[in-house]
């Protein structure tokens, strides 16, 4: 087995979120209780919008909008308009390089007139850079790369009552981080999968005091797929199929003025993945290691699913660590002006990447432009400073507009 043929490729897409962890503050953690969740096409992680990102990574019970596809599809079911379209783009890791960056087009459509179920779609491109790659020998070779990961997937929600709504979202990715070493004339090649997600949203408006309240809670499983391999199916590495827990509460504050929270509780479902460290420095160790990880090779996406919940090496506590918490809030002015604020908080031993997030918007009936920065805990951290625009368009307010021109 080829070790440096798997690490490799996986290096570039976890350079948005290592580096980060390796910055962090709490370098007092010690070496062997650093255990990080490892997947493949870690890009698909990364929060794409404005919004879900200025409330700390926060969205699977938030209300309705065009980027609900990554958050939780069913929230479309319950979308205000009859459909719309948003763009957002980040510029990824600024402060180390300037050619990194995600872009993520979305969008849904009602159909029908009982305005109970929608199509959605989206398409996220993450650009890695330009890449100069090293032979073995460590000469530099004329081969420049520029590699990329895409997802375009297609969605469908519906009511399946006046409060509760189911999602179902079909995926497919492209991780093209393929190289050859002109030299010694190893390869990677892209790697490419198929995945599905699977949703539910709850909303109720109940009143206190004489004020109609609006709570929501939503779940959404994520990139339950097919693994992915760079180097022609010889080592494999799991998607990041993902749990996401949330409830959201809104209350108006006074007229026009509305003020909500919301917490988001996220797992990977993915099985933790065999150290060295973890077994005995002997011939017998070394053995029980080879087999611990082609154990952890061919596992099956759905076993590895149930097995993260129980595999972790410290146990229970540790898989505590592994959730990662998000909690934030959004105040909104006659859903015109918005002020948005978060927390998202990530284990050291699992990553480290915790951050402040903040944010603002700015609505028209036609469009609305978004904004987010994130301020990590570790000022070292590459993730700082991190900016996400977004802009959307809805389809009522434009058809609105149309029809009072043609009059």
């Amino acid at each position: 087995m080829n070790i440096r043929r798997f690490i490799l490729p996986l290096t570039f897409a976890l350079a948005g979120f290592i580096s980060a962890m390796a910055a962090n503050p709490d370098n007092d953690i010690k070496e062997n209780s650093f255990n990080p969740v490892n997947t493949g096409v870690t890009t698909l992680s990364i929060a794409p919008d404005a919004r879900g990102s200025s409330m700390g990574n926060l969205g699977a019970a938030t209300d309705p909008d065009m980027n609900s596809q990554f958050w939780n599809p069913s929230k479309y079911a319950f979308g205000y308009s009859t459909g719309g379209l948003a763009i957002s783009y980040t510029p990824w890791l600024r402060k180390i390089v300037n050619d990194i960056f995600l872009a993520n087009l979305a969008g849904y459509w009602k159909l029908g007139s009982g305005d109970n179920q929608a199509l959605s779609a989206s398409f996220r491109y993450f650009s890695l850079g330009e890449v100069t790659m090293n032979s073995q020998s460590g000469a530099v070779s004329a081969q420049t790369i520029n590699p990329y990961e895409f997802a375009f997937d297609l969605g469908y929600s519906r009511k399946l009552s006046s409060k509760f709504s189911m999602g179902v979202v079909l995926r497919y990715i492209l991780s093209d981080l393929s190289f050859e070493d002109e030299m010694s004339g190893e390869t990677n090649t892209a790697a490419s999968a198929f995945s599905a997600d699977i949703s539910g949203y709850f909303v109720t408006y109940p009143m206190i005091g004489r004020n109609e309240c609006q709570f929501s809670w939503g779940f959404d499983i994520s990139n339950i797929g097919s693994k992915v391999s760079y180097d022609h199916g010889s080592t494999y590495a799991f998607l990041p199929t993902n749990l996401r827990l949330g409830a959201n509460f809104m209350f108006p504050l006074a007229d026009y003025h509305t003020l909500g929270f919301g917490l988001d509780l996220n797992k990977l479902l993915v099985p933790t993945k065999p150290r060295r460290q973890d077994f005995e420095q002997t011939p017998e160790g070394e053995a029980a290691y080879d087999e611990a990880e082609q154990k952890w090779q061919n596992m099956s996406p759905i076993t590895g699913i149930f097995k993260s919940f129980s595999d972790a090496p410290g146990g229970f506590a540790e898989e505590l660590k592994e959730i990662n918490v998000s909690f934030g809030a959004e105040y909104s002015y006659n859903q015109q002006f918005f002020v948005r604020a978060g927390y998202n908080y990530e284990n050291a031993s699992k990553g480290g990447r915790s951050y402040f997030a903040f944010g603002a918007g700015f609505s028209l009936n036609v469009v609305q432009l978004d904004a987010s920065y994130m301020l990590a805990t570790a000022q070292s951290s590459p993730l700082d400073q991190t900016l996400r625009f977004t802009l959307t368009f809805d389809m009522d307010g434009l058809r609105d507009l149309l029809g009072k021109r043609r009059r």
